[in-house]
């Protein structure tokens, strides 16, 4: 699937007004009330904790969309190692500026430097495979766009973005209409009706589901919850027809004896509802 243009994403420019609307309502009035309207002054975005950081080119889009005039100078990109004591950027410009946006900047990259470095950890166990390693739903309502992104800079692809840019018939769509089969068959048609180009994934619980998905033609098959030996089985009966995907409570531990399936993709939830902050802190510069 193909990435996203985070930077340009009409989502994420929703996410930083309402972000900003949620916090401010009718004005900072710590910062109001202490700073000058003309102070400009430099803070500095401090790394405690070792990582792989994330949100830098956000930081930027935030700072500029509450206040053009701010300037940042990067010296640690998405996607680099930071260290512990590493200044990832220096912005300056208003002060007020500078205080009223640091909350928001800071729980976003701590947010997605926690995302990019637990997915990087995961990313780097599949080396020397061909399969890759996928993220899924399972987000933060509204910060989505953010979780996605954070996963891309960390080595991950991105899986389907929501219900709109692929069908993924599930076990509940698939119980809900009687068969796999049918299921796939009345989602074809509604592609052609509706003139849609979606690709549709079916998720599968044995190998009877698989060898029914693999005659329903559809572009991707999950393998959900599946044993590696019954993966293995259901990666051969599959034979390059189509994608593959292991899905389901995947931990760290399994990705390489998954990967050694042939599976296409490992999709997995943890990458985003599992990972821990990164400890951050934008400094005033004295």
């Amino acid at each position: 699937m193909k990435r996203p243009s985070y930077a340009t994403n009409k989502v994420l420019k929703q996410f930083i007004n309402n972000t900003l609307k949620e916090d401010i309502q009718d004005g900072d009035h710590s910062t109001l009330s202490t700073i000058p309207k003309d102070l400009q002054q430099q803070a500095k975005l401090l790394v405690k904790q070792d990582c792989i950081l994330a949100g830098v080119e956000l930081a930027e889009i935030i700072f500029k969309t509450f206040d053009k005039s701010l300037k940042v100078k990067t010296f640690i990109k998405d996607g680099e190692t930071a260290k512990v004591g590493d200044v990832a950027f220096i912005v300056s410009g208003s002060a007020r500026s500078i205080l009223s946006t640091e909350r928001l900047v800071l729980n976003c990259m701590q947010r997605m430097s926690g995302i990019a470095t637990l997915t990087h950890d995961w990313d780097s166990r599949l080396i020397g495979s061909k399969t890759k390693l996928l993220d899924t739903r399972k987000t933060t309502p509204n910060f989505r766009v953010c979780e996605k992104w954070a996963v891309a800079i960390g080595g991950g692809t991105n899986h389907r973005y929501g219900l709109y840019d692929m069908i993924m018939l599930k076990d509940n769509h698939i119980d809900y209409n009687g068969s796999i089969t049918n299921a796939v068959k009345m989602a074809k048609d509604y592609i052609k009706k509706n003139k849609k180009k979606l690709k549709i994934e079916v998720e599968t619980r044995n190998l009877e589901e698989v060898k029914e998905a693999i005659k329903a033609k559809v572009d991707r098959i999950m393998l959900d919850n599946m044993n590696i030996d019954t993966m293995t089985e259901a990666v051969k009966l599959i034979n390059g027809s189509c994608e593959s995907e292991a899905s389901g409570g995947i931990t760290r531990e399994q990705l390489k004896e998954i990967a050694a399936t042939g599976v296409t993709f490992i999709s997995a939830g943890a990458l985003t509802h599992s990972a821990e902050n990164i400890d951050l802190s934008l400094k005033a510069v004295k």
